[in-house]
């Protein structure tokens, strides 16, 4: 059957989800489930707790990916994007002749059709800058809608479903699915969007800067002229791109000059209290407990879009007073004899540097350990190997992990841990390479001290390594 089957019929009522148990998808299953769709789903890996959450949304979810799974004929079959052509549901949803389509066509035709898309996009920040967004919105009265790729604390979920025009939609670059490798945002058009960064990323589908460059020009090129762009000031990368969009354009940062702009920080753990200029002039004070410089950049290009929408600046406030964050982003998981164990979503270098940055000026003179697991298709592989080592100048230990999965790269691109660590250390770096999570563990529990903060950064699991340090602290 040709692929260019892959379209959402008229009349859809049973749908089914192939690679249900991912963030994203496991929320569109959730959100398809509140309006009434009979949903199935399938994935390699059914665990807790997203198992348990689908399940208890009364959503029967299949252990493993076989024909069988979908031989009950389902009206649409949605494909997850990590879903290859010779997945044997895919086969036989083409010899059935099932339409099928991905999660963003989904999104778009299911909820964001008669919505007003509000859309962020960049290398970083999507998820943190978008949560705040939806938060605010919420807490501004207008009822938004949110398809977010992490667990707002404000709501203990990644969605919702709201009645008002919004609706908050994380832009990601990377690809759709295995018969779109276009970018998921490509599928979107924004009434307003943010550009948080550009740089190089996801190198399992990126060869370099240029191309990450070319696939956010194409989505700047695509913005209607109607719509309205907050792009970061300070990204070279970004300028280089710029000219291709045509929509009106907005600049936020600490550029004078800029539309928006931060003026005068001041840190009162646990508040970050901060002001803004819009136009050059005086726009108002706020407080948020989010850390670092990086959260008060992505905090004002909402406060920009929340100024677009009417909020009164009185709002902003209330809303960012009780902000509660993002689940593994600066999130603290726990404090044992006076050790804070906090867990963060960084992997690529520059998250990892401004992290760390943020974390030590925030809670100084605490000394910082900082753990680090790479495990992202780019952080195992040895394009960041030079970049690494400057991205822990503000830790005082540091403790790195060998990757995990590395039997997945090809030897000759493998990122080496132990190059890390010896780079590290001519630094003049405390630095220490461990082979597993348990290793890790043992040294921690061995060196961590009353007012230390340990900075566990990965963006998988790592092995619960939070609980069991916890637990033997």
């Amino acid at each position: 059957m040709p692929e260019s089957r892959n379209c959402i019929p008229e009349h859809v009522q049973k749908i089914h989800l192939i690679a249900v148990c991912g963030t994203g998808m496991g929320a569109l299953a959730c959100m398809l489930k509140s309006l009434n769709f009979d949903i199935s789903g399938s994935d390699q890996k059914v665990y807790p707790p997203m198992s348990d959450f689908l399940r208890e949304q009364g959503i029967h979810i299949m252990d493993g990916f076989d024909a069988a799974n979908i031989s009950y004929g389902p009206d649409l079959v949605i494909v997850g994007n990590a879903v290859t052509r010779e997945n044997p549901e895919v086969k036989k949803m083409k010899q059935m002749g099932i339409p099928f389509c991905s999660m963003p066509q989904a999104l778009n035709r299911f909820f964001a059709k008669n919505k007003k898309p509000l859309l962020v996009s960049g290398t970083h920040g999507k998820t943190t800058t978008a949560a705040i967004l939806a938060w605010m919105l919420h807490k501004g009265g207008l009822d938004p809608s949110f398809m977010i790729g992490g667990i707002l604390q404000n709501f203990d979920s990644n969605y919702r479903l709201g009645g008002g025009d919004p609706i908050i939609i994380e832009g990601d670059e990377y690809d759709t699915a295995f018969f779109d490798k276009g970018p998921k945002f490509m599928h979107y058009q924004p009434a307003i969007s943010v550009l948080t960064s550009v740089e190089f990323d996801h190198a399992d589908i990126f060869r370099d800067l240029n191309h990450v460059q070319l696939v956010f020009s194409r989505f700047l090129s695509q913005l209607k002229r109607s719509s309205l762009l907050l792009v970061f000031d300070a990204d070279e990368n970004i300028r280089q791109i710029i000219s291709k969009a045509h929509c009106r354009i907005e600049y936020y940062g600490s550029d004078d000059h800029s539309n928006w702009c931060l003026g005068d920080i001041q840190v009162d753990a646990p508040w970050s209290i901060f002001e803004v200029l819009k136009f050059g002039e005086p726009y108002g004070r706020f407080k948020t407990k989010m850390v670092g410089l990086h959260n008060l950049y992505n905090t004002l290009a909402v406060i920009a879009i929340a100024d677009h929408l009417g909020l009164s600046r009185a709002k902003i406030g209330a809303a960012l007073a009780t902000f509660e964050g993002v689940k593994r982003r600066q999130q603290i998981r726990g404090l044992k004899n006076q050790i804070t164990v906090m867990d963060d979503f960084a992997h690529h270098p520059t998250a990892v540097r401004e992290t760390v940055a943020a974390v030590k000026s925030f809670y100084s003179p605490k000394r910082l350990i900082a753990v680090f697991e790479p495990r992202t298709n780019s952080s195992m592989r040895d394009v960041f190997q030079n970049v690494y080592p400057l991205a822990f100048d503000f830790a005082d230990l540091i403790c790195i992990r060998q990757p995990p999965l590395l039997e997945k790269i090809p030897v000759a691109e493998r990122f080496s841990s132990e190059k890390l660590v010896a780079e590290l250390r001519r630094r003049g770096k405390d630095a220490h390479f461990f082979a597993d999570t348990a290793s890790i563990v043992e040294f921690l529990v061995q060196h961590a001290a009353p007012g230390d903060l340990v900075l566990v950064m990965s963006n998988g699991g790592f092995d619960n390594i939070h609980e069991k340090l916890l637990d033997r602290l």
